[in-house]
């Protein structure tokens, strides 16, 4: 062992006590991040790197399913509502220009008969 060396620490941290104890010291400095050479050059950090995006790819991708059902289900059910609406809107539209369509054949007819009738 170099005298200059310190002994390796006897308990390790994980890393969210890192974190942790970064979050509580809001004045320390983040450390500079590593140029992609850095990575690179280190196969063990490239590796991690690598598992790091394949999960997030795969939270992302499971995630995605999740949301677009729950996206589905909601704007099916907002559909419906609307739907139903202008269906309702429609429908008491169409009886309104049917009575008014009816009401004037009505009209146009009787006053036909009456005319007809007195003779002219």
């Amino acid at each position: 062992m170099n005298p200059e060396s310190k002994p390796p620490p006897r308990v390790l941290p994980t890393l969210t006590e890192i974190i942790a104890d970064l979050r509580a010291e809001p004045d320390a400095v983040a450390p500079a991040p590593r140029g992609e050479a850095a990575v690179a050059s280190d196969p063990l950090m490239a590796a991690a790197l690598v598992n790091e995006e394949r999960i997030a790819q795969r939270v992302i991708e499971q995630l995605q399913v999740r949301v677009d059902l729950l996206f589905e289900h909601r704007l099916r059910d907002a559909l419906a509502a609307a739907v139903t609406r202008v269906h309702a809107a429609l429908v008491d539209d169409a009886r309104r220009e049917l009575a008014h369509a009816l009401r004037e054949a009505v009209h146009e007819a009787v006053a036909e008969e009456v005319k007809r009738q007195r003779g002219g």
